[in-house]
């Protein structure tokens, strides 16, 4: 009968506090992230929880007070739900920056592909565009090239590139 996002708390902190499984503290993310989207809380995405507990103090979170530490994660849950929307903004102005690139390209083009497979997926290979998008890699080279995203792995070979 509680509210979905006080139950999810209440879990994390009930899983905190019992440590049902020592090495295994990420669990109880996902548990939180599960229960959230069975009660139609979140129903497209996992919710990162820990995006918002790191902005919040290890003082609060760990509170000898039961009721502060239900505040602090609360307040974490508010702080990733935030964050979840400024990266949203964030890669909806990325993708309207892309797809400006587009204006002047044939309709067959793949770079439309290539725009939607980066937003898909945070880091990408020349490898995995040539499959996603069925052309050579050094096709997939060129138009990594002229679309502009950044590489993120600094070497010659084996390279990668995403939207950080």
């Amino acid at each position: 009968n509680i509210p979905a996002v006080l139950a999810a708390a209440i879990a994390w902190e009930a899983w905190q506090d019992i440590e049902p499984l020592q090495h295994q503290h990420w669990l109880g993310n996902l548990l939180v992230a599960a229960l959230l989207r069975e009660r139609g809380k979140v129903s497209s995405h996992l919710f990162a929880l820990n995006s918002g507990l790191r902005l919040i103090a290890r003082e609060r979170r760990n509170a000898p007070v039961r009721t502060t530490r239900l505040l602090a994660v609360l307040d974490a849950f508010a702080e990733a739900a935030a964050a979840g929307l400024k990266e949203l903004d964030r890669l909806v102005l990325v993708k309207g920056q892309m797809e400006r690139r587009l204006r002047k390209r044939r309709k067959n083009s793949s770079l439309p592909g290539l725009i939607e497979l980066v937003l898909a997926r945070p880091v990408v290979s020349a490898a995995l565009i040539a499959v996603e998008l069925k052309i050579s890699q050094r096709a997939a080279l060129d138009l990594v090239i002229e679309l502009g995203i950044r590489e993120v792995t600094g070497r010659g070979r084996y390279r990668a590139w995403g939207i950080l």
